[in-house]
């Protein structure tokens, strides 16, 4: 995020605050705690301020002090863009909601866009669009007239799916992850979209783009940050033609039947969460396999890769 977001606009606050982060570098969160409550005591409506303030407490174990700064900062900020509704749910003070704050996920991506690929391939082993470009052609060794890239981010699975594909749409929430995308040159058409909107607002279906027009839709790495699937499978199921290929990865719930919000702050989602909401939407399940998908604090991420079909 712009690190204007994290000036208190009060020198001595900022001081303070400055002085708590390296405190809580060094593992001293009691002590950051106590300096974050004196700066906010001085800038009391500062948004960044309250995210460390309750960052800071629930690494103190602080869940008391947490709790009401995230609620302030909810306050403050009803589009959410520090996330603080998820981070209310991960602490238990709020239910897991069914999508993130649409404008969190955006803002997360435009700042990651830069060094997206950098630290998601050669940092944390990611393998995603191979995988599932894998999987596409084992099930199907042919070219596509027309492939729908949903959260195509900087266009990793593009590359992976071009010289596959005469036609190559992608969609995402974050325009600078779009312009990373563009520089590769993959993409015949690239434009924004909301995974978590109707279909009228989704983006998915502006500028004369029609429904079932896609021999294939993929959503690689981009479902784990939404929750519920049926809205976004609901979305697949209209771009899609009958008897198209949808391909896309999950992280791994285990057993159960709905999903789960992720210390991450990303969800994970269960085998039978996707099969059920796959059904619901006129899908048949051709093919899914289990694999590591990335490391995350240097421990793999168990996900699972999925490729369906639209039903005539």
């Amino acid at each position: 995020m712009h690190p204007t977001q994290f000036s208190s606009g009060d020198v001595i606050a900022d001081r303070r605050a400055d002085y708590a982060r390296m405190l809580a570098e060094n593992g001293e969160h009691e002590a950051a705690v106590e300096l974050m409550e004196q700066a906010l005591e001085l800038a009391p409506d500062w948004p960044a301020g309250l995210l460390r303030l309750a960052d800071y407490a629930e690494k103190a174990g602080r869940t008391a002090k947490a709790v009401p700064a995230l609620r302030r900062l909810l306050d403050l900020d009803p589009e959410d863009l520090f996330g603080a509704q998820l981070k209310l749910a991960l602490l238990g003070a709020e239910d897991v909601p069914d999508q993130p704050p649409s404008r969190y996920v955006e803002a997360l991506f435009d700042d990651y866009a830069e060094r997206f690929d950098t630290a998601l391939v050669e940092k944390l082993d990611y393998s995603v669009p191979q995988k599932l470009a894998r999987l596409i052609v084992e099930h199907a060794d042919r070219d596509f007239g027309l492939a729908v890239d949903l959260g195509c981010g900087t266009g990793l699975f593009g590359a992976e799916i071009r010289d596959r594909v005469r036609r190559l749409e992608g969609f995402d929430l974050s325009a600078n992850m779009l312009m990373k995308a563009e520089e590769k040159g993959h993409y015949d058409l690239l434009a924004k979209a909301d995974l978590s909107f109707d279909p009228a607002t989704s983006g998915l279906f502006e500028a004369g783009l029609e429904s079932g027009r896609a021999d294939l839709v993929s959503a690689a790495d981009v479902l784990m940050y939404l929750g519920d699937l049926a809205n976004a499978f609901g979305l697949a199921a209209m771009v899609a033609k009958p008897e198209a290929l949808f391909a896309f990865s999950v992280e791994d719930a285990g057993e159960g039947d709905g999903f789960i919000l992720a210390p991450s702050l990303r969800y994970a989602h269960t085998e039978q969460h996707v099969r059920q909401r796959l059904e619901e939407n006129g899908f048949k399940l051709l093919k899914l396999t289990r694999t590591t998908i990335r490391m995350d604090g240097g421990k793999p991420v168990s996900g699972i890769l999925f490729l369906a079909s639209r039903m005539a």
